[in-house]
């Protein structure tokens, strides 16, 4: 009888180039806002804090995932490398969506993240703050998913 082990490359340890395909694979992935999908790049034991919230493995990450986009409209995200070491990596970001009202939001964030040997993350620390924003001073207009190569990035944005 054999088992699947999943693999999520690239795998650690990371190198600067690994770890910015890591960082684009992940924002493309959260950029789908599809909970299935994005789930699947978690250990099945994954641990969260996103804000003042936990989650304790990856069924629990997919409804905070679910919950999100759900209250999070048209979202658009730009993540950026901010540091990296074997297994982790630190990130910086950018989104921007709208509430069901038509209230717009840029919400500015880092994030802590820890991979197992298979390329999976197994803990990830979510620090998120909110700005309101008109939605003329919206920055990020490409059509809803992945965000087109050719798209300045958080630091070409003044961000």
């Amino acid at each position: 009888m054999s088992s699947t082990v999943e693999t999520r490359p690239p795998l650690p340890p990371f190198t600067r180039a690994s770890a910015i395909e890591k960082v684009r694979l992940a924002e493309d992935g959260w950029n789908s806002r599809d909970p299935q999908r994005v789930s699947l790049a978690y250990t099945l034991d994954t641990q969260w804090r996103n804000r003042a919230e936990f989650a304790h493995n990856r069924e629990e990450a997919k409804g905070f995932l679910a919950r999100k986009w759900a209250k999070e409209l048209d979202y658009r995200l730009i993540k950026e490398l901010w540091a990296f070491t074997d297994n982790r990596i630190a990130v910086r970001y950018a989104y921007e969506w709208h509430d069901d009202s038509g209230n717009w939001f840029r919400s500015y964030g880092n994030e802590n993240w820890e991979f197992d040997e298979n390329g999976l993350m197994a803990n990830r620390f979510a620090c998120i703050n909110d700005l309101p924003i008109k939605e003329s001073e919206r920055k990020f207009h490409w059509p809803l998913g992945r965000r087109p190569d050719d798209h300045p990035g958080l630091s070409d944005l003044g961000l």
